[in-house]
């Protein structure tokens, strides 16, 4: 009996047939795949701006106790043996008197009593990200208490009003004070005391008027009502939103969802990563990959045009070709570990000892941040945008580089002017190449500069504007931690989801755009061939 083989019950058509629809099988197969994980992703992710209803539920605690209580319901898939067989589990955000500002429940199916929508409670939002479910009463005035619920729109306007009276006293008078008592003391001259008394009394002058505005903020007040009748009080300049989400269409919900969509655009995370927005990590997300296209992609075209035209056609060449196409392959982490002591230890101590030795031993470069995490990520792409970018080099016909040199040209006008220009579709594919896994790691970010929460952006106000030296934001980093939130808060899981859909969107706007480049570039320079 001979080898098995296909060939013995197939023709070559027949073979090439099957090979094409086996390959198509296989892109189709990956195509439904990829786009079953996209659904999933956006699915979960706008679930964390829908807004749900409030509930007004009853519940049978272990003790056999009996509670009322205000709350979102969201059905979890686990599930618990009884002897009945599989029950269902229900996962509850409430609050009550115990838990006025919310508090999680997993109940069973048996221990629910009652459950309906409330249409008179209210999901009111509070600017620390928290919420509290309850019926909304009445609104306290500093000259009236126990107003209707429509002079709320009233009571908040003054709040804003006093609000923004104390933010523009603490800008326009108390922080320039604090300024100039900072630069006496600093300056520690005997002859400063008059100026620095004069200075002060007017300091406690201010902070008077600003302590009284906050006394009559703090008069404005939300009277609600808990599912069991208990009364609740509620500051207005604590008061983010507020919500009769029973109350809403479908169009009031697309509504509350698109707000819900910009805040989660402009805002900063609360709760520890739970709730709030993501703004400062799509900014440092963008911002880390915006300095590593600027680093990587010079030394990247250089490289590949030494490789391809300088470099001479030998062993050692190949043996640089092979390094640089393992280097590909290195685990990220180890990139991590590389500029966490090379870049931040090494080479930012010795910036720290050469221009910030006053500010030894606090570390102004020798630390992570922004810029070490650019150069980390750009020594990582590097090999991709290298073999790319050889790839298009290698693309140039000889007789285009021959008919330069004819023309009298040098070797650098012939790279410059010929041979680059008609590259150029080549190098923004390892451009886009290198955007694309950049803005997916992780890892060796958290070692030279991604933190959970950074207090400031790298761009302020502030010279020199752009602080290359401070910790950032990521999006990536921002799931990672919610990835642990999310097998205790509903919401947090959500929000880990509409921030991977962000960090596809951005990946994929920062492509569109370099494909949108490549495809000019080609146009304008492969017209004539």
């Amino acid at each position: 009996m001979g080898k098995w083989s296909v060939r013995q019950f197939l023709s070559n058509r027949q073979q090439q047939s099957f090979v094409i629809s086996l390959g198509a099988f296989c892109a189709s197969l990956l195509l439904v795949a990829l786009v079953c994980v996209l659904a999933l992703i956006a699915l979960r992710g706008s679930d964390y701006f829908w807004p749900r209803p409030v509930h007004s539920l009853t519940y049978v605690d272990l003790a056999g106790k009996e509670h009322k209580v205000y709350g979102q319901v969201g059905v979890g898939h686990a599930s618990s043996q009884y002897s009945a067989g599989t029950q269902r589990l229900w996962l509850i955000r409430y609050s009550d008197t115990r838990y006025p500002y919310g508090n999680q429940l997993i109940l069973e199916t048996p221990a629910i009593q009652n459950l309906a929508v409330a249409k008179d409670a209210a999901d009111m939002l509070l600017a620390d990200g928290t919420r509290v479910f309850a019926k909304p009463v009445s609104v306290d005035m500093p000259e009236n208490q126990g107003q209707p619920l429509s002079s709320l729109a009233q009571a908040q306007a003054r709040v804003d009003l006093l609000q923004q009276d104390v933010d523009q006293i603490r800008t326009q008078h108390l922080a320039p004070i604090h300024r100039r008592l900072a630069e006496l003391d600093i300056r520690a001259v005997a002859e400063d005391a008059p100026a620095r008394e004069r200075l002060s009394a007017e300091f406690r002058e201010w902070q008077t008027k600003v302590l009284e505005r906050e006394a009559q903020i703090a008069e404005f007040r939300l009277n609600v009502q808990f599912s069991d009748g208990a009364p609740f009080s509620i500051a207005l300049n604590e008061l983010d939103q507020l919500t009769y989400t029973g109350q809403l269409t479908t169009w009031g919900k697309l509504g509350v969802a698109a707000d819900g969509v910009w805040t989660f655009l402009s805002e900063s995370p609360k709760q520890a990563n739970t709730a709030g927005g993501v703004f400062p990590a799509l900014f440092g997300t963008v911002l880390m990959i915006f300095i590593m296209t600027i680093l990587v992609t010079p030394f990247g075209v250089m490289a590949a045009i030494y490789l391809n035209e300088y470099a001479p056609d030998n062993s050692m060449t190949a043996v640089i070709r092979i390094c640089v196409s393992n280097m590909a392959g290195v685990p990220s982490i180890v990139y991590g570990v590389f500029g966490l002591g090379f870049f931040v230890y090494m080479v930012g101590g010795q910036i720290d000892e050469l221009f910030f030795s006053d500010r030894l031993p606090a570390p102004t470069m020798g630390t992570p941040g922004v810029f070490w995490a650019a150069l980390t990520m750009a020594i990582l792409t590097l090999p991709v945008v290298i073999v790319a970018t050889e790839e298009g080099l290698r693309r140039v016909p000889d007789r285009l580089k021959a008919g330069s040199y004819a023309l009298g040209a040098t070797k650098l006008e012939t790279i410059w002017h010929t041979i680059l220009p008609i590259a150029s579709p080549g190098i923004m594919t390892g451009v886009i190449l290198a955007i694309a896994r950049a803005a997916g790691e992780v890892a060796p970010l958290m070692l030279v500069g991604a933190v959970k929460f950074a207090p400031n952006l790298p761009f302020d106000g502030e010279f020199p504007y752009l602080h290359l030296d401070r910790q950032f934001m990521h999006l990536g980093v921002l799931i990672y931690d919610g990835a642990f939130h999310s097998q205790t808060d509903m919401r947090s899981a959500s929000m880990m989801f509409a921030s991977c859909l962000l960090l596809l969107l951005v990946v994929f706007v920062l492509n569109i755009l370099a494909v949108i480049l490549r495809k000019r570039l080609r146009q304008r320079y492969l017209r004539g061939y």
